[in-house]
């Protein structure tokens, strides 16, 4: 049987068996702020791009354990009692603030900051960083494939290549960072995004030569059509694609080429449509491709690229290594207490964070500054005397969901965040190669009064 629309048990164990020891020992209604945040960048990224924002707010909506998640819990002995009965009404009633969906994002940036209880917040973790994780990778990657295309279209093809479910969120990570369409119709009917596709090669080895298969495709879907030529024969396939949407009247709209050195046959092609008078049909190319092909193929006359395998799995990255962290908790008292890991190599800083983007005098970004601070109040105010846009946005407020950040024009207002937010940033975070991150996180604690750089 598969999974009802419940989101709760899409979630670890010990979330829940934290909540009943935390509830054991009187701890599970401390006020608590969690943050999501990476201690790195994957191994050669100089920026991440927030995406997955809307599909939280969504899983967030939906995670409420019914009579189906209680009876699995209750039979595998899970949690008990107690801990069943708050489950049952459980709703989260905290604030949620983040980075805008489609912001770039650095180390230690705070990009989700989750208040509330102990016992509300602690369960989100693996949700959220499920969704954050994969989603973020994945845009992070067509970022660098759409800043390589230097603003020829990158359509997302890769539904085959990864699981039926991550193949729409990736569908929609890939137009957060900047591609426009994919072929799951599923991404299109979610997220309203273009749906694009024709043909593989098995139509035409279906029909009993090229011609006719051509032939078929245009009868169906019109001369503007794109052919896919290279079943067989490249040069008599392009022959034959201009002369079945002639044929029926039209200009062939495109060709596509899926194999062999694709930037040689780019020029090839390109000569030999151009010298059919077929100067308006588009060559796309697929096979492949990444951010790097992408780049090699930029002095090819190239009008777009299909891109699947490497787009879905983060291209070499397929998390985007976020953390769900404690940073704050309610002590004995009743005072909010900042609380850190002090582990090798995964040591954490404490306190609620506001984070903002200094920008240089020609108006490029130039660090990402990140305070600590007892209010966001008190840290909105350090980012105003230190010149710097504030990055946060309110996305739960007291339990209800900001419409705005997952309605009908999200998916668009975070491609346009996106492309602002990397427009921001300095060249040298526009390189492929491997390098630093491409602006320094500056860390600023206001009750320690400690200013440094953001090394963990």
């Amino acid at each position: 049987m598969g999974r009802t629309g419940s989101t709760a048990l899409l979630t670890d164990m010990y979330e829940l068996t934290m909540v009943e020891s935390a509830m054991r020992s009187g701890t599970a209604q401390r006020r608590s702020v969690f943050e999501v945040f990476g201690r790195r960048l994957p191994l050669g990224r100089r920026y991440g791009v927030v995406a997955g924002t809307a599909r939280v707010l969504d899983a967030l909506e939906a995670f409420r354990f019914g009579p189906e998640e209680i009876d699995f819990l209750a039979s595998a002995g899970v949690v008990h009692g107690d801990t069943l009965d708050f489950l049952r009404e459980y709703r989260f009633r905290g604030s949620i603030t983040g980075y805008g969906e489609g912001e770039c994002f650095f180390p230690g940036s705070p990009i989700l900051t989750v208040e509330g209880t102990f016992a509300d917040a602690v369960l989100l973790e693996t949700v959220i960083l499920s969704i954050l994780n994969h989603d973020s990778a994945v845009a992070a990657a067509a970022s660098r494939m759409t800043m390589a295309a230097h603003g020829r279209p990158c359509l997302e093809m890769g539904a085959r290549r990864t699981q039926e479910e991550a193949a729409v969120a990736a569908a929609r990570a890939a137009v957060v960072g900047g591609f426009a369409g994919t072929s799951v119709l599923e991404a299109g009917r979610s997220y309203g995004i273009r749906t694009i596709g024709t043909a593989a090669h098995s139509f035409t080895l279906l029909h009993d030569d090229e011609e006719s298969a051509f032939e078929a495709q245009v009868a169906t879907l019109g001369p503007a059509t794109t052919l896919l030529v290279d079943t067989y024969d490249v040069t008599r396939g392009v022959a034959r694609a201009v002369a079945a949407a002639r044929a029926a009247g039209g200009e062939l709209g495109a060709v596509r080429l899926d194999s062999g050195d694709l930037v040689a046959q780019a020029f090839t092609v390109r000569e030999q449509l151009d010298a059919l008078g077929a100067t308006s049909t588009r060559i796309t190319v697929t096979s492949d491709l990444d951010e790097y092909a992408i780049a090699a193929l930029n002095a090819a006359p190239v009008d777009s690229y299909g891109v699947g395998t490497r787009l879905v799995t983060g291209s070499g990255h397929p998390t985007a290594e976020l953390v769900y962290k404690l940073v704050s908790r309610e002590d004995p008292t009743g005072r909010m207490e900042e609380v850190a890991k002090a582990s090798a190599s995964k040591a954490s800083l404490g306190g609620l964070k506001v984070a903002g983007r200094v920008l240089d005098a020609e108006g490029r970004a130039a660090e990402e500054l990140v305070v600590a601070a007892g209010s966001a109040q008190a840290g909105l105010a350090e980012l105003e005397r230190a010149g710097a846009r504030p990055l946060q946005v309110p996305l739960v407020r007291d339990g209800e969901i900001v419409e705005e950040h997952r309605g009908p024009g999200a998916l668009a207002a975070a491609t346009r965040r996106h492309f602002a937010s990397r427009a921001e940033l300095p060249y040298a975070a526009w390189r492929l190669s491997e390098g630093e991150p491409g602006i320094p996180t500056r860390h600023m604690d206001i009750d320690m009064t400690d200013d440094a750089t953001f090394v963990i």
